[in-house]
């Protein structure tokens, strides 16, 4: 285990009696021993002084997928974990949409065993349906058993409203949630971009809001109706934004994400047909944008996730249409959030992702484990090349302004720094 002493560490942790302070913190043994205005450094011990250093909780992102099984060339479950330990995420929720599909006990463990060791902790999301194909429900307990969080398929929404009914009903035994992508397919149809003005100009065939929100109200009514407990991901539309602050006021247990990329960019980034902007559900004009940022303000918006999507060039780089939606976004998450959000909102959402799906997520107080993100504040800075760590490079955010930057983390025992 790496022995650290952080010193002038500004701590931004509401649950933390010393929060918004700059303090010296210890850590030995992976457990924070020691946090005062001073620490002497002490032999044995990795001294990391950095100007404008903060702390906080360990961060947590909700949807990402690395490819392996099956897709290594797009990522690794190893590469993937530094990537995300070195952008400031001490825990990743993986999507089960490798080759094989993680839709039974054998795949959760495969993939938890890969992640053995590792700074930052990889949680499996199983698939809900075998294959993901939406026909039968898979193995959900036995996942469960293994080490899942929660199931669903990834991008896609289940368009049998009686199976998701009946996994609803299912899951309630055993405490499970359910993970409910919301896309009308028949809606939806052949679009690729958000239906509005530029989509118009552009030629694009459109995708609806109604495609979305169409799906929300149908899984909030079967929610209504069976009880248990719901996760909405990447919500998109200020319709869906409206039905879940409705929902909730009911008293409903539904959460849901935003991703991003749709919360910092607008569908005006399609205006080149450069495909890195491809990404579902599809950016939005500016309007729906602003009501998203708004939403994470009031906190009908419960977290943020990078919706991070490694794809290779052969299935990105091509015409806007054939090419696959997706982009990259545990690097840039950080440094593009702190541009339209406060800091202590940012912190705040990267960490609801673990109380969503009841996950520790200790203060940082003496005597606690030490699962903290190291980052700064004060860079300005633009996202190029350079900054990607991940094997593949479909990242959305290229060029764009970004401000303070993801350092590392300190999580099971070791301190991973991004130099």
């Amino acid at each position: 285990m790496t022995q650290v002493i952080l010193k002038q560490a500004k701590i931004i942790d509401a649950s933390s009696p010393f929060h918004n302070q700059v303090m010296d913190i210890k850590i030995e043994n992976g457990t924070i021993t020691q946090i005062e205005k001073e620490i002497t450094a002490t032999s044995g011990f990795e001294v990391v002084n950095i100007p404008n250093l903060h702390v906080s909780k360990g961060w947590m992102d909700s949807s990402v997928s690395f490819g392996e099984p099956g897709y290594e060339d797009r990522e690794t479950i190893e590469n993937g974990l530094k990537v995300a330990a070195k952008s400031g995420f001490t825990a990743v929720a993986l999507q089960p949409n490798s080759n094989p599909i993680i839709d039974n006990q054998a795949q959760v463990r495969f993939v938890l065993d890969r992640a053995k060791n590792q700074a930052t902790t990889l949680y499996p999301i199983g698939a809900l349906t075998k294959g993901s194909e939406g026909t039968d429900l898979a193995e959900l307990f036995d996942m469960k058993n293994a080490g899942a969080i929660a199931f669903g398929d990834y991008k896609k929404a289940l368009q049998n409203a009686n199976l998701q009914k009946i996994a609803l009903q299912y899951v309630q035994d055993f405490d499970g949630m359910l993970i409910a992508f919301c896309q009308d397919s028949n809606l939806k149809g052949v679009g690729i971009a958000n239906e509005g003005v530029i989509s118009t100009k552009l030629g694009m065939k459109g995708i609806p809001a109604l495609a979305e929100e169409l799906q929300v109200a149908r899984n909030l009514f079967l929610l209504e109706y069976t009880g248990g407990k719901l996760h909405i991901p990447t919500i998109s539309t200020q319709g869906s934004i409206k039905l879940i602050k409705e929902a909730k006021a009911k008293g409903l247990q539904v959460t849901c994400s935003v991703a991003v990329h749709n919360l910092v960019l607008n569908d005006e980034m399609l205006m080149g047909f450069d495909s890195r902007y491809k990404v579902l559900p599809p950016l939005r004009e500016e309007a729906t944008r602003k009501a998203l940022v708004e939403a994470i303000l009031d906190g009908t918006i419960d977290c943020i996730t990078s919706d991070h999507n490694p794809l290779d060039i052969e299935h990105k780089k091509l015409e806007f249409d054939l090419a696959k939606d997706g982009t990259i976004g545990l690097e840039s998450a950080f440094g593009a959030l702190l541009t339209i959000l406060p800091l202590e909102v940012v912190v705040e959402k990267l960490n609801t992702n673990k109380l969503v799906f009841k996950i520790e997520n200790p203060s940082i107080k003496t005597e606690n484990k030490a699962d903290m993100s190291l980052f700064t504040t004060s860079d300005d800075w633009t996202f190029g090349k350079e900054n990607i760590l991940s094997k593949s490079k479909n990242s959305a955010f290229l060029g764009q302004k970004m401000k303070g930057k993801a350092i590392g983390i300190y999580n099971n025992g070791q301190l991973i720094m991004n130099k």
